[in-house]
């Protein structure tokens, strides 16, 4: 985390305006978790995490969450809050999340969201769209087939009926790979085609921030970060889990490839080759969804006076 925003931090004078929340986004692994408690201290306030790995108590060091340190310096929302065994869906966390800022509102004037989940991001930004009533046996028959044939057809299949939804969701997450077929199957209608519904209105301003580098720089700081990870004792955590590794919170990057090693399906090396590949291909995912958006502002990860100098025009426009 940055310190040098003194000269910066000795100008900001808070002032009654309309409510604003500062939404950091970008690649996993390239600094959001430091900016946004950079911001936290600057604007004296609390930080609310979107990144849909991070809110499961039983997941650690595989999804990078923020060291005690880094919980320690700022107050952060939406980490640890549920557990595994808990269907958390986005419009869940829609709700919760809008709650929750509504009452920090109140003593706050900034409210800093952090996350790499596009789809969270935008549930709190623009708000879901209402989405058809789904056939229960047609979703209770894909989980059979995901439990005993793996993603991999229904992967297929979600290609083949719903490329526009295929091409932009996080194929690493089984259950909203699942949400899409189940829709097109229930309904006939692609699920892509509903969102499309107009942005919703919120009672508070929203500036967003993107931060990205030089992908060969990215990629190394992801691959280190792995290396990290597994020095840290990601396995055991893997190991740990092996009881839930049943439920979709756990069929994700870090983790699948880890069960698969254990099952005996690949090599330890093997497995953590390709939990960097997967996280470089998800990282390029996270880019390519936040970049559609044009109302962020992207910066280099280490440009947090130009990013508070920027959101401080923001806020006096």
């Amino acid at each position: 985390m940055e310190d040098g925003n003194t000269e910066i931090q000795q100008s900001y004078n808070p002032k009654t305006l309309a409510k604003t929340l500062i939404v950091v986004v970008g690649p996993t692994a390239i600094g959001k978790t430091a900016l946004a408690i950079s911001l936290a201290q600057f604007y004296q306030t609390e930080i609310i995490s979107a990144d849909s790995r991070q809110f499961f108590k039983e997941m650690h060091i595989g999804t990078a969450k923020p060291s005690v340190e880094e919980l320690a310096a700022a107050p952060h929302h939406f980490i640890d809050s549920h557990s595994v065994k808990t269907l958390f869906s986005t419009g869940d966390f829609e709700v919760q999340a809008l709650q929750l800022m509504e009452t920090l509102f109140k003593n706050h004037d900034r409210l800093i969201m952090v996350g790499g989940s596009g789809l969270y991001i935008d549930a709190i930004c623009k708000g879901l769209d209402d989405l058809p009533e789904i056939d229960l046996n047609i979703r209770e028959q894909l989980n059979q087939q995901f439990a005993t044939e793996g993603i991999e057809p229904i992967k297929k299949q979600l290609e083949e009926l719903d490329p526009a939804y295929y091409a932009k969701v996080d194929q690493a997450n089984p259950q909203r790979m699942i949400r899409g077929l189940e829709v097109v199957l229930s309904t006939g209608k692609k699920l892509s085609s509903f969102l499309t519904a107009s942005k919703k209105e919120r009672p508070f301003n929203i500036i967003k921030i993107g931060l990205n580098t030089d992908r060969a720089l990215l990629y190394e700081r992801i691959n280190h970060r792995v290396d990290l990870m597994m020095e840290a004792g990601l396995l055991s955590e893997v190991e740990s889990l092996l009881p839930y590794k049943q439920y979709n919170a756990l069929n994700t990057v870090g983790y699948s490839e880890l069960f698969n090693y254990l099952d005996g399906k690949s090599d330890l090396e093997s497995a953590v080759v390709l939990i960097k590949q997967n996280t470089r291909r998800f990282a390029k995912r996270q880019l390519t969804w936040f970049r559609r958006d044009e109302d962020t502002a992207w910066f280099e990860p280490n440009e947090t006076n130009e990013i508070i100098s920027y959101i401080q025009n923001k806020l006096k426009a």
